[in-house]
């Protein structure tokens, strides 16, 4: 069933909860030939453009069972983050229908350069009415909720802070504010090994307090799509991880072969 999410104006407070945090995926949409480049080959566009439909769903699940505190299906249970999908361009919001969970909001991306659009997507979503907000890549399909819910919960403690991912790359998966500081994401140089390091050279300078969370991989080029092959397909996976990119993985390998993507692997036993 086609589902229709809600797109916030920056300019009209959305009557948002008391005290919740967004969880605020970082989105272009999933179309052939605009999303993955990178990938592109081994993958084709359109295959390109699946596992980014794929990555999403996945990053959506787990930042939909971190939106909530407390045991399932027990009257103690509280909502306490709110899944955003932050979107370009204008005009493709049915681009994620039945991509985005049911009940995630949509807000669009403004700014010409990618820190300008990092600062300004903090900032409308702070402007409609979220008490604090985590800028999340659609590039890291592997990361757990608990890491999810440990971003809100550090967050959520008392005195201003600020929360990063990191990857392994030099950059960061995920950056969580209190308050707006567009400091942070000035005097980057983005997509750079050096983005992790200027952003806690910008916070030191601002006074705030850094708390780390796990360290995670983007998957941009080749070399990480095989290390995803292997965490998701390999003898070691872990059932349960990214479930929709695992499915589009398999069945890339089974059409095509296992030499385009994942040379040289041993196969998970049953796998293909």
């Amino acid at each position: 069933m086609k589902t229709v999410h809600r797109v916030l104006d920056p300019n009209k407070p959305a009557s948002i909860p008391g005290n919740l945090c967004a969880l605020a995926v970082m989105t272009k949409a999933p179309r052939a030939g605009e999303v993955k480049t990178r990938l592109v080959p081994p993958l084709s566009h359109d295959e390109a453009a699946q596992l980014n439909r794929a990555f999403l769903r996945d990053i959506c699940a787990v930042i939909s069972a971190a939106c909530w505190r407390g045991p399932e299906s027990t009257r103690d249970r509280i909502r306490v983050a709110r899944g955003v999908g932050v979107y370009t361009p204008l005009g493709t919001e049915s681009a994620y229908e039945n991509v985005l969970s049911d009940d995630f909001f949509l807000i669009p991306q403004r700014g010409d350069h990618f820190g300008d659009r990092l600062n300004f997507s903090a900032e409308d979503l702070f402007k409609v009415g979220f008490d604090s907000v985590c800028l999340i890549n659609s590039d890291s399909p592997t990361v757990p909720a608990e890491v999810f819910a440990q971003a809100v919960e550090l967050l959520g403690l008392r005195r201003d802070r600020i929360v990063l991912g990191p990857s392994d790359d030099g950059g960061y998966y995920l950056i969580g504010l209190k308050e707006p500081h567009p400091e942070m994401f000035e005097r980057i140089d983005w997509s750079t090994e050096r983005v992790f390091d200027q952003t806690l050279a910008r916070a030191t300078e601002l006074g705030v307090e850094v708390k780390l969370l796990p360290t995670g991989y983007d998957v941009d080029d080749h070399a990480t799509l095989q290390r995803l092959c292997s965490e998701l397909l390999g003898e070691n996976s872990r059932d349960g991880v990214a479930p929709n990119t695992r499915k589009v993985l398999r069945e890339i390998i089974e059409r095509e072969g296992r030499a385009g993507i994942w040379p040289g692997a041993a196969p998970r036993s049953g796998g293909p």
